[in-house]
């Protein structure tokens, strides 16, 4: 199916420039038919929707490791990447010490800084990967904990680079956010390097709200000690109380079959269109953009001067402009001082050209928004 095809599936993409799934992916035509069908079952049905729902959600873990590369049993379905990384953090050594991106999102910094982790910090710009690197050896490291893209401006670190990591420095726990990346690009987990890949399902990977992913490597049994448990995380077997594996650790309760069933309806989409194939479309779409908004000078250098880049970007701007696009029919964000503009399959490289047009028909010259 082409990508203009595609489009057509999703009805705010047909009457707007949306230029915000990094806010909120789109729902598909498709997603909103089968979660009508999901709740007719329920209300018909009852307590025999239950028994379902309990397949729909083992269901899920089967599409997220054939589309993520990593085996079900270190799946975990989560309600959103913060909880997850949350009631990881609870069973981790408080004396690791953990290196953190400066300007990383919130979610990603906040929970190692509020529980007094031994922190330093690499700074997010055009040589992000050698700052890591220059970082890591200042010290004995533990964790390195980080977003894939980053949620302001869509800085994207190098997967290569990350291998890298795990080749020099083996013992090092890498835990990602991929919210910003996971159904924008193509990962393998299991060869990827990284030990935890967590997501939220509702921006790229267009699952809805409610609903996340968290996928362990095999060592990290290891270094953490959940306390986290109940009913679900034994499959409703009293006899597993004491032999809970560190996946279902996060799954103490019962799950949403309507969140979780629509995260996998969406991720199933994702792999019938092709991710490599969308994976293509969307770095299309980001060289469009950077050429586009760099040549406007709206880029920061740090953008401008990488290689490799996500499906984000952060134009000057501040209120007056951000309010104009919005009545020109553009949907986007303020972020980190600027105007976040952001672009996923249902996009396309005219709605770019679109989009520089307006910008370029803003009252004033561009350089007084700066």
């Amino acid at each position: 199916m082409s990508f203009e095809k595609i489009k057509s599936h999703f009805p705010v993409a047909k009457h707007s420039l949306y230029a915000n799934t990094a806010a909120i992916g789109l729902m598909s035509d498709y997603l909103q038919e089968w979660r009508q069908e999901h709740d007719l079952d329920f209300l018909i049905g009852g307590s025999e929707m239950k028994m379902e729902s309990f397949k729909m959600v083992s269901n899920t873990k089967e599409t997220i490791s054939e589309f993520l590369g990593c085996k079900r049993e270190r799946v975990a379905l989560i309600q959103n990447f913060t909880l997850g990384l949350n009631l990881v953090l609870e069973g981790m050594p408080k004396e690791y010490r953990v290196l953190l991106l400066d300007t990383d999102y919130p979610s990603v910094n906040w929970p190692f800084e509020s529980r007094g982790f031994p922190i330093s910090y690499a700074k997010i710009d055009e040589h992000l990967e050698e700052n890591i690197e220059a970082a890591l050896g200042q010290g004995n490291i533990q964790v390195f904990a980080f977003s894939l893209v980053q949620w302001q401006n869509g800085i994207k670190i190098d997967l290569d680079f990350i291998k890298h990591l795990r080749e020099q420095y083996p013992e090092l726990l890498m835990i990602a956010d991929g919210t910003q990346f996971c159904g924008a690009f193509n990962i393998n987990f299991d060869v990827s390097g990284l030990d935890i890949l967590g997501a939220s399902g509702y921006k790229w990977l267009l699952g809805g709200t409610g609903n996340g992913l968290m996928l362990f490597s095999d060592r990290m049994s290891e270094h953490l000690s959940l306390k986290s448990t109940g009913f679900n995380a034994v499959n409703a077997q009293f006899e597993g109380k004491d032999s809970i594996r560190l996946a279902k650790r996060l799954e103490p309760g019962h799950l949403d079959s309507l969140c979780f069933g629509s995260l996998s309806f969406s991720i199933k989409k994702l792999m019938e269109w092709d991710i490599q194939k969308i994976e293509a479309h969307n770095r299309r779409l980001m060289q469009k953009a950077k050429e586009t908004f760099g040549g406007l000078g709206l880029l920061n250098d740090s953008i401008v001067k990488r290689k490799d880049h996500g499906s984000i970007f952060n134009i000057s701007g501040g209120d007056a402009l951000y309010t104009y696009l919005e009545n020109e029919n553009v949907c986007c964000s303020q972020r980190g001082g600027g105007i976040r503009l952001s672009f996923h399959l249902y996009n396309t490289e005219n709605e770019i050209d679109e989009i520089a047009e307006i910008l370029k028909s803003a009252p004033g010259s561009l350089s007084s928004y700066k």
